[in-house]
C-alpha cells in the first residue's frame, strides 16, 4: 500500500512542480513562495482547531493534530529550516530555468537518499536497484548536455549549483523523514501542520528582511491563481508521502524513487504549457529516468 501511496504523492507534486513554474515565472520569487507556504498552511488551520474542539472525530478521519512536547516542536523546527533552504534555492533557480532542466536535476534527489538509506538506516539495496540509481544520475548528465543547447552551461551558470544545492537538502529531509515518522512516531497531519507553521514563519522573516532592504521599484510581484494551488498541491503530496512512510515496511530510498516518477508530468505536460525546447530529445533522459525507478520498483 505504501508503494500506491507514493504514486500518489508523485502525481500530486507533478501537478505541483507546474502551477509553481507559472507563479514564479517573471514574478517576486520570496512573495510567491511566503504565499504558497501561507496557502498551505490556511488549508491545514481548520483541521488544527478541529483538533481542539473535536478530537474524537478528528482521530476518527485520521486528521487529528496531536499535542507534543518542546523537544518534538525542536526537530521539527530542524526540518523547516532545512526546506525554507531548499526552497528558497528552488524557487530562485526555477524562475532563471526551464522546468525541463529543473525537474531532472531534481530526479537526482533519490540518489543522495539511497546513500543516506544504505549510512544512517541500513537498507539494503540489490543490484537490480544500484542499475536503477545509476541510470537515474546518467539521464540527469544527459539532461545537462541538452541544457547546453539552450544556452545553459551547467559550470558556469549559478542558477544549476543553486538546484543541486536544493535537491541535496530536500534529500536531506527526506531522509529527516523517516526519523520524524517512524521513530518520533508523529501522524501526517500533526508533522504537516507543526512544519508549515514554522516553515511559514521562517520564510516571513527572511521575505520582511527582503523587502526592507529593496526599493519598492525593483518588487514585481503578481498575484497569481496559481500561488494558492501550489501550496493546496504540495500540502496533498505530502499527506499521502507521510502516510506511505507510517508503513514500517517502508524504504525511504524506494519511496523518494517512486517519487520521481513526477517527472512524466512536469517534462511532457510541462514542455507543452511553457512551450520549451528540445521537448523531444529531452524523451531519451526521461526514458533513462523512468527505467531508473521501474528497475527500483519491480527489482
Amino acid at each position: 500500500m505504501w508503494m500506491y501511496l507514493g504514486l500518489l504523492a508523485a502525481l500530486f507534486l507533478g501537478l505541483h512542480n507546474l502551477c509553481k513554474k507559472h507563479a514564479v515565472r517573471n514574478n517576486e520569487v520570496y512573495g510567491v513562495l511566503l504565499g504558497t507556504i501561507t496557502a498551505g498552511f490556511l488549508v491545514l488551520l481548520p483541521i488544527f482547531i478541529g483538533s481542539l474542539w473535536a478530537p474524537k472525530t478528528m482521530q476518527n478521519l485520521q486528521l487529528m493534530v496531536n499535542p507534543i512536547p518542546a523537544k518534538v516542536h525542536g526537530y521539527i523546527l530542524i526540518k523547516s529550516m532545512i526546506m525554507a533552504s531548499s526552497w528558497v534555492l528552488a524557487y530562485q533557480a526555477l524562475k532563471h530555468l526551464p522546468i525541463t532542466i529543473v525537474t531532472p536535476i531534481r530526479s537526482a534527489g533519490p540518489f543522495f537518499t539511497f546513500l543516506g538509506a544504505i549510512l544512517i538506516y541500513q537498507e539494503r539495496p540489490n543490484a537490480f536497484q544500484w542499475i536503477g540509481f545509476f541510470l537515474i544520475i546518467l539521464s540527469v548528465f544527459l539532461y545537462s548536455q541538452i541544457g547546453k543547447k539552450e544556452g545553459i552551461i551547467f559550470k558556469s551558470n549559478k542558477w544549476i549549483y543553486a538546484i543541486i544545492a536544493a535537491t541535496f537538502l530536500g534529500a536531506s529531509s527526506g531522509l529527516y523523514d523517516k526519523f520524524l515518522i517512524q521513530s518520533l512516531t508523529l501522524n501526517p497531519p500533526t508533522l504537516q501542520f507543526w512544519f508549515c507553521f514554522y516553515t511559514m514563519l521562517l520564510v516571513g522573516l527572511i521575505v520582511l528582511i527582503k523587502y526592507k532592504n529593496t526599493s519598492s521599484s525593483n518588487l514585481s510581484f503578481n498575484w497569481r491563481w496559481s500561488i494558492p494551488a501550489v501550496g493546496v498541491l504540495l500540502q496533498f503530496a505530502d499527506y499521502f508521502y507521510f502516510k506511505a512512510l507510517q508503513d514500517p515496511e517502508a524504504l525511504i530510498m524506494l519511496l523518494s524513487a517512486i517519487k520521481r516518477s513526477q517527472l512524466l508530468i512536469a517534462v511532457l505536460l510541462g514542455g507543452v504549457l511553457f512551450k520549451e525546447k528540445n521537448k523531444r530529445k529531452k524523451l531519451v533522459p526521461l526514458s533513462g529516468v523512468l527505467l531508473g525507478v521501474f528497475l527500483i520498483l519491480y527489482s
